[in-house]
């Protein structure tokens, strides 16, 4: 069978998330979107641990995973996939010597290395990589040039490409020959926009939970879904006070130092993908860009947000009639969805065909688009 999973997420524990990120909510927000299968969120904080208990079994028939995200010593993160918060609590428990806030950060900082991290991991059965590897802040490639200068001799079993990249950045690294892309939304919020916005459609024999870590093994992966990367906030080279763009020699040329504000230039994750690409690009399942559905939306309707009570409704209606927001954005036929909106349904074939126009974001500031 095929499931639409969104393996990264946070928790009401982490920094910068929303009080709404809670278990029940996640469930329904999954729900809505057509997400099948999700990850917990900050799995080593036990209070979180405890919340999802009643919620593990579902009504909604979606697969809990638990999962969490740390930094290391060197900023770099890392996303876990175990099969029993068991095994989390016991992963707590190893690395409370390096880390004090274990009990009460989402996302905890070890002071531990890439490789030190894994090992453990790997020695209760998880599951590790890094996570949004190329993203120019706290990430693999943002500290190393090589996975194997972070892991050492520990194996990855997946990479998370970030909302900045698709499947094509990596396409060319050497030691990602074999390791499987994943995509996930790294989700601060339930909303129906940011839940679910990236995820990994994967072919699963089972649907319970080590059938889900099997097939990220095995890299059962059919297809990648996410942001156009030129969206990302650090897709291009740019100023990251002005947010002017830069060509990699430009930026070379003026020492990373913008010449209209003096800010800092901050290499973006296409010119560092092409930086790390040394072999032909290996052959990966489909690259799906999408726009959430809120958004196409709220560009329609001429409103300045998705959560506009105009948005909301039409977005409402959709459900309504397409039960979930990943049919809509990537199956129905215009004329089924003409039914509900026409400018609307307009707009999600254009997206679909990439007919809309880019405008690249870099230096910290997201880019957009026009349909």
């Amino acid at each position: 069978m095929q499931c639409n999973a969104d393996l990264h997420l946070h928790s009401c524990f982490s920094m910068a998330t929303s009080p709404e990120m809670l278990p029940d909510k996640i469930l329904a927000g999954c729900r809505t979107k057509g997400i099948r299968v999700v990850g917990t969120g900050d799995a080593l904080h036990p209070v979180w641990r405890e919340m999802w208990g009643p919620f593990v079994e579902n009504e909604q028939g979606i697969t809990v995973v638990p999962q969490t995200e740390v930094e290391d010593s060197s900023r770099v993160h890392h996303l876990i996939l175990m099969e029993t918060f068991d095994q989390f609590a016991e992963l707590q428990q190893r690395f409370a010597p390096s880390c004090g806030h274990l009990t009460t950060a989402g996302r905890p900082h070890l002071h531990l290395t890439g490789e030190e991290i894994a090992r453990e991991v790997h020695d209760l059965g998880g599951l590790i990589g890094p996570a949004h590897a190329f993203t120019p802040w706290t990430s693999l490639f943002a500290a190393f040039d090589r996975p194997s200068d972070c892991y050492g001799e520990e194996s990855i079993e997946f990479c998370e490409l970030g909302l900045s990249a698709d499947s094509s950045y990596g396409a060319g690294i050497e030691e990602f020959a074999g390791v499987p892309f994943l995509s996930n939304s790294d989700a601060h919020s339930a909303a129906p926009e940011k839940l679910g916005r990236e995820f990994t459609r994967m072919d699963l024999a089972s649907l319970s939970v080590r059938g889900i870590l099997e097939a990220v093994k095995k890299g059962s992966v059919v297809l990648n879904a996410g942001f156009f990367p030129e969206e990302g906030k650090y897709n291009r080279t740019a100023c990251t006070r002005c947010y002017a763009q830069f060509s990699l020699a430009e930026a070379e040329h003026f020492h990373w130092k913008c010449p209209h504000d003096k800010g800092r230039i901050k290499l973006g994750v296409k010119e560092r993908a092409e930086q790390l690409s040394s072999i032909p690009p290996t052959d990966r399942p489909p690259y799906l860009k999408m726009i959430p559905l809120g958004e196409v939306i709220a560009r329609v309707l001429g409103v300045s947000s998705p959560n506009t009570k105009k948005a909301r409704a039409l977005y409402s209606a959709f459900i309504e009639a397409f039960d979930n927001e990943i049919s809509i954005l990537l199956e129905m036929p215009y004329a089924e969805l003409a039914e509900v909106s026409a400018p609307a349904a307009r707009a999600v074939i254009s997206m679909r065909e990439g007919r809309l126009t880019l405008i690249p974001g870099g230096g910290g500031k997201y880019g957009s688009f026009t349909l």
